[in-house]
C-alpha cells in the first residue's frame, strides 16, 4: 500500500500502481470525468502515470492553471500532427503552452504557410482530435532518441537531445504521430473542442538572431465552443484598449525610428499624466521617510562589475561608451540600486540615523532585440519609481510591511483591486544564477514569507523568479478584462551591502552591515501606464485626466462666459479646457467623448442668463444644469472619493 496525500490534507491508502485518474475516480466519478492532468511529488505526470510510492497529489482540471498548461501543450501536439500531414518534408522544434495558448516553432524547409492556411490547419486539427485518441508517454534511451531524429534529418530535436541526461528522455505518442516531450498531458484528443490559430511569426532557433529563422504558429484551443467565442469577444475589446491605439488617440505619447527603437517621447498630455503619477507618490513617500535623490544616466563600468550586472547582463545589453582616456569606459544605467549604494557610502552612518530610504524616478536603459519591443510595455529605456532602503537587521521585517502598505495604497488609488502576491524565491538546483551566500539567502527568503504572512495577503511561492541578488515579493495585478500583469516589486537583498562593504556603527560601536531593500510600487512608469490605460480603456481615475472639463460654447458670444467658468475651476484646481472652436455642439461633444474628457459643459444664453452651466458627464449623458460652484464641489468629492490620503 501506498500513501497519497492530497491538497485539502488528507491521506489516503491505495494499492502500488494506481493512477491519478483512479484516485480521481476514487473521490467522485462527476470530479473524475474533468481531471486532465495530475503532478506527484512537485512533478508534473499524466493521469494514467502509475503510482508506486508515497507522495503529494495534485489532480488538475481545465480550471487550473496546470490543467490549461496540459490542455493547451498537448494541443500543440496536435497542431504539429497536423502540419507535419498537411506540409510535408518539414522540420519540428518545439511546441509548449504560453499564457494564453501554445505555439509550435517550425522549419518550413522548402514549403510556405500564409494567413489563408491557418482555418485548413484548424480543421485539420479538430479531424484529429475527434479521433479521441490517448496520450501517452514511453521513455526512450538517448542514443535510440538520438538515431530517431538522425534519420528524419531533424537537426533541431538532435540539438535538444544532446544535451539531456540519459535516462530521463521520454516521448509522447497519440495517434500514427510521435514527439519529444517530458509529458503532461491531457487524457486524450477528445477533450478537445475548439481551437483557433491566431497568428505566424517568425522566430530564431533558440532566441538567438545568429541562428535560422522559424515559423511559429500561435494557437489557443478550449474544452468548449462557448469559450472560444468569448475568448475571441475578450480580444476584440482588448484591441480596443490596446495602449498604443489609445495613447496615439489620447496624445499621450509616440515613437521615431530617428529617435531609435523603444524609446518613448512623452507629448504634453502624456508628460503631464506622468507628472501628476510621480507627484501622487512623491507625497505618499514623503510621509513614509523617503528622502528624493537623481542619480546620472550613465555610470563607470566597475560600478556594474562591482554590483555584478555587468556579468548578468553585460553581453547582452548595450555597449561600453569609451572616453577620450584610454581603457576608461561607461555604460548606459542599466539600474539605480548600485548608484544608491554609493551616495550611502558617501558618509559615515550610525545606527540612530537608520533606516535610509532613497528614492528616485530614474530613467534606465536595457537593450531588448527589436522583435520583443512592444509599446510602452517593452522598451529600451524607462523610469523607475525606485527606492533603496538601508536598514539594520532587526529593522527589516517592519519596513517590508510599510513598502506593502505603501503599494497596497497604490493599488487602491488607481483601481487595481484584484491582486495576488508571488513570492519568487532562487532555484537550489542552480546557484550560479545568483550571487551571494547560502546564509543571506536563506535570511531573505524567510524575511519576506514572513512579512507577506503577517500582511493576510493572498500568495503563491515561485521557485527560480528570484532576482539574482535577492529573492522578491512581486504584485499580480488583474486587469478589466482579467489579463494578469506583474506590478510592483519588493526585494530584499543582503548581497550588494557586502559587495559596496556598505556599513554603519551599531550601538556596540561596531561596524555592521546594513540590509538593503529594493521597491518600485509602480514598477516603471511605461510599463505601469500602458497597464493602466488598457484597465481603464484610456478613462482614468478622475484625479488623473490630463484634463477633467471641456467648455463647449453654443458661439462666440458665449467666450466671455465661458472664460469667466474656466476662472471659476481653475481656481477650484480643476483641469479645464476651452471649446470655442466655429463648429456645432453635437460635433464638440462627440469629439469630447472620443477624447474621454470626463466633464463636458454646455454654455448658451440660458446659462449666461442663470450664471449656470448645463453638465453631461463622459459615456452617462446629461446630468442637468447646476452652478460651477455645485459642479466643483461634485467633482472635488468625487477625486477625494478615489483619491484617499496616504496614512502613515
Amino acid at each position: 500500500m501506498i500513501a497519497i496525500t492530497l491538497p485539502d490534507g488528507s491521506v489516503k491508502q491505495f494499492d502500488a500502481g494506481i493512477t491519478p485518474m483512479e484516485v480521481a475516480i476514487s473521490i467522485s466519478e462527476g470530479f473524475a470525468r474533468n481531471v486532465i492532468s495530475a503532478s506527484f511529488n512537485d512533478t508534473t505526470i499524466e493521469s494514467s502515470t502509475p503510482l508506486t510510492e508515497d507522495g503529494n497529489l495534485i489532480l488538475y482540471t481545465w480550471r487550473d492553471t496546470k490543467g490549461k498548461q496540459a490542455f493547451w501543450h498537448s494541443s500543440a501536439h496536435i497542431m504539429a500532427q497536423a502540419l507535419e500531414e498537411m506540409f510535408p518534408g518539414i522540420k519540428l522544434t518545439i511546441g509548449p503552452a504560453i499564457e494564453n495558448g501554445f505555439y509550435y516553432d517550425i522549419d518550413l524547409v522548402n514549403n510556405t504557410i500564409s494567413e489563408k492556411d491557418l482555418k485548413p490547419i484548424e480543421d485539420k486539427m479538430l479531424e484529429i482530435a475527434r479521433g479521441k485518441h490517448v496520450f501517452t508517454l514511453r521513455e526512450s534511451s538517448k542514443a535510440d532518441a538520438l538515431e530517431y531524429y538522425r534519420k528524419q534529418g531533424n537537426e533541431y530535436k538532435v540539438a535538444l537531445i544532446e544535451n539531456l541526461e540519459d535516462g530521463t528522455i521520454t516521448f509522447c505518442d497519440h495517434d500514427n504521430f510521435t514527439d519529444l516531450c517530458r509529458g503532461g498531458h491531457i487524457p486524450n484528443t477528445g477533450i478537445v473542442k475548439a481551437i483557433k490559430l491566431m497568428s505566424i511569426a517568425g522566430a530564431y532557433w533558440r532566441g538567438d538572431e545568429k541562428n535560422k529563422q522559424l515559423t511559429r504558429i500561435y494557437g489557443i484551443s478550449f474544452p468548449k465552443q462557448k469559450e472560444l467565442k468569448e475568448y475571441l469577444a475578450l480580444l476584440e475589446e482588448a484591441k480596443k484598449r490596446d495602449h498604443r491605439k489609445l495613447g496615439k488617440e489620447l496624445e499621450l505619447f509616440t515613437f521615431s525610428q530617428k529617435v531609435g527603437q523603444g524609446l518613448p517621447l512623452w507629448l504634453p498630455k502624456g508628460a503631464a499624466l506622468r507628472e501628476r503619477l510621480e507627484n501622487f507618490l512623491k507625497k505618499a513617500q514623503k510621509k513614509a521617510g523617503y528622502e528624493m535623490v537623481i542619480s546620472p544616466h550613465i555610470g563607470n563600468k566597475e560600478l556594474y562589475v562591482t554590483s555584478g550586472h555587468y556579468e548578468k547582463y553585460g553581453a547582452d545589453s548595450f555597449q561600453a561608451i569609451k572616453t577620450p582616456n584610454e581603457g576608461e569606459e561607461f555604460l548606459l544605467k542599466p539600474m539605480n540600486c548600485p548608484h544608491h549604494c554609493e551616495m550611502f557610502n558617501s558618509k559615515p552612518w550610525s545606527y540612530k540615523d537608520l533606516p535610509k530610504r532613497f528614492a528616485e524616478f530614474g530613467t534606465v536603459y536595457r537593450y531588448e532585440q527589436s522583435g520583443e519591443l512592444h509599446g510602452l510595455t517593452r522598451v529600451r529605456g524607462f523610469t523607475q519609481d525606485d527606492a533603496h532602503i538601508f536598514c539594520m537587521p532587526d529593522q527589516l521585517d517592519e519596513e517590508f510591511k510599510k513598502v506593502i502598505d505603501l503599494v497596497l495604497y497604490v493599488f487602491g488609488s488607481l483601481g487595481f483591486e484584484n491582486f495576488t502576491a508571488q513570492v519568487s524565491l532562487r532555484d537550489p538546483n542552480n546557484p550560479d544564477k545568483y550571487i551571494g551566500s547560502d546564509e543571506n539567502w536563506e535570511k531573505a527568503e524567510k524575511a519576506i514569507l514572513n512579512a507577506t504572512i503577517e500582511k493576510g495577503l493572498d500568495y503563491v511561492v515561485e521557485t527560480g523568479e528570484a532576482a539574482f541578488y535577492g529573492p522578491k515579493l512581486d504584485f499580480m495585478v488583474k486587469d478589466a478584462l482579467g489579463r494578469s500583469w506583474q506590478l510592483g516589486t519588493i526585494q530584499v537583498d543582503y548581497n550588494l551591502p557586502e559587495r559596496f562593504k556598505l556599513e554603519y556603527k551599531g550601538s556596540d560601536n561596531e561596524m555592521h552591515r546594513p540590509v538593503m531593500i529594493h521597491r518600485a510600487p509602480f514598477g516603471s512608469m511605461e510599463r505601469f501606464i500602458a497597464i493602466l490605460l488598457e484597465h481603464t480603456g484610456g478613462n482614468f481615475p478622475l484625479w488623473l485626466m490630463p484634463e477633467q472639463v471641456s467648455i463647449l460654447s453654443l458661439s462666440e458670444k458665449y467666450e466671455k462666459y465661458a472664460q469667466k467658468v474656466f476662472n471659476v475651476l481653475e481656481n477650484n484646481e480643476i483641469r479645464a479646457l476651452i471649446d470655442n472652436r466655429n463648429e456645432t455642439i453635437g460635433k464638440k461633444i462627440r469629439e469630447a467623448e472620443m477624447n474621454k474628457i470626463p466633464y463636458m459643459l454646455i454654455i448658451g444664453e440660458q446659462e449666461e442668463n442663470e450664471n449656470s452651466v448645463s453638465v453631461r458627464k463622459h459615456s452617462e449623458g446629461d446630468l442637468g444644469s447646476m452652478t460651477v460652484e455645485a459642479l466643483s464641489k461634485m467633482i472635488n468629492d468625487e477625486i477625494d472619493k478615489n483619491k484617499k490620503e496616504f496614512i502613515v
